[in-house]
Parts: structure tokens; C-alpha cells; sequence
């Protein structure tokens, strides 16, 4: 198995740019989502509607990514006062990452399109929200999916690696930038009818 790497990652325009450190199958898990809320959070920067195609994510802990220019461009926006803090560049609208709404909770998700190389993150071994003609959603690997996840979590959290993460004021416990809370239904607007 090949040792961990850093990727580089940026916006579309590259005015914001950053590193993913120690990439690798162990750091994180490649995945894809085929949820309306990743469709719909495209839709709304001005992007075109991932569909019938997922959104592939790497998911991993904020101590690994590294903003390297464009700070002042990051800016966040939230489906509703409880969903994930979706993270994106102001400058051109190319979604970068989720997490949660409390570092403590120590996950992101980067949007494996904006990485420079995606070889080192490993296969993808989940998918979530598959569409299932006339029934509901399936998923793929999601006990892989939330093993991994709380495994990460826990160790940030035990090591106080939490505490690393450029998108919290760790003091305080707030996002570096102002939310922009979206109404609930903003989603179900974004979305075809026949979604």
C-alpha cells in the first residue's frame, strides 16, 4: 500500500486553494452520495445538477485540510438551522466540503472533483442514497461508512486533534465565517419535480 500523500485541492477559479494532508485509504473513506441535498447545494452555487450522477466525497478530520490562499473567499451555507455546514469558495461558487455544525463533531468531506489527485484516497467503498426506480434509496457499504466516521471522531476528539480545524473558532465553538441558513424548503425548489 502506497504511503499517505498530500493533495492539493482549489475553487474552480483558483483563487481559493489548499492542501488535503496525509491522504490515504486509512485517513479517510472515499465515497459517493447520490442525496438531494448534495444534488440540491450544487444547484444552488450554480453548478450543474450532478444527476443521474453522485458527488464523490473523501471523509476524513478537519486537522487535515490546510486553506494555502483565498481565506477571505470561504464562506458557508446550511439547508435549515440543523443540517451540515456546506463550505464553499464566494468567489466562483465551487462547493468545497461539509461538516458538522460543532467541531467537537470532528468530520469534513471534501468533494473529491475539486482534488488534484484522487488515486490516493483508495477505492470507493460506500454509497449513499442510491436511487431506486419506484422505491427508497439503498446504500452501499454504510456500515463501512459509519465505522470509519466514528473511529475518526473519537480519536480527533480523545487526542483534542478537534481542536485543528480551519473552519471553527475552537474558543468560542463557531464557524470562521457567518452561516447563511437557507428555509427548508429552498431544497425541494432546487430539485426537478420529478426528483
Amino acid at each position: 500500500m502506497a504511503a499517505p500523500k498530500d493533495i492539493q485541492f482549489s475553487c474552480k477559479c483558483g483563487t481559493l486553494k489548499g492542501t488535503l494532508r496525509g491522504a490515504h485509504p486509512r485517513s479517510g473513506t472515499h465515497a459517493e452520495c447520490f442525496c438531494a441535498d448534495c444534488r440540491a447545494a450544487e444547484i444552488h452555487l450554480g453548478q450543474p445538477d450532478p444527476a443521474p450522477n453522485p458527488v464523490g466525497i473523501f471523509q476524513t478530520t478537519p486537522d487535515r485540510i490546510q486553506l494555502d490562499a483565498g481565506h477571505d473567499k470561504l464562506a458557508v451555507f446550511s439547508f435549515g438551522e440543523k443540517n451540515l455546514l456546506r463550505w464553499y469558495a464566494s468567489c466562483c461558487g465551487a462547493p468545497l466540503l461539509n461538516t458538522m455544525r460543532t467541531p467537537k463533531f470532528a468530520f469534513v468531506g471534501i468533494r473529491t472533483n475539486r482534488l488534484d489527485d484522487t488515486g490516493p484516497l483508495g477505492p470507493i467503498v460506500g454509497r449513499g442514497f442510491i436511487p431506486v426506480k419506484g422505491g427508497k434509496p439503498k446504500h452501499e457499504g454504510l456500515s463501512y461508512l459509519i465505522l470509519g466516521m466514528a473511529t475518526r471522531v473519537i480519536g480527533s476528539r480523545l487526542s483534542g486533534r478537534w481542536k485543528q480545524t480551519p473552519f471553527f473558532d475552537t474558543n468560542t465553538l463557531t464557524p470562521v465565517r457567518d452561516i447563511q441558513v437557507l428555509p427548508k424548503d429552498t431544497r425541494a425548489s432546487l430539485l426537478p419535480k420529478d426528483s
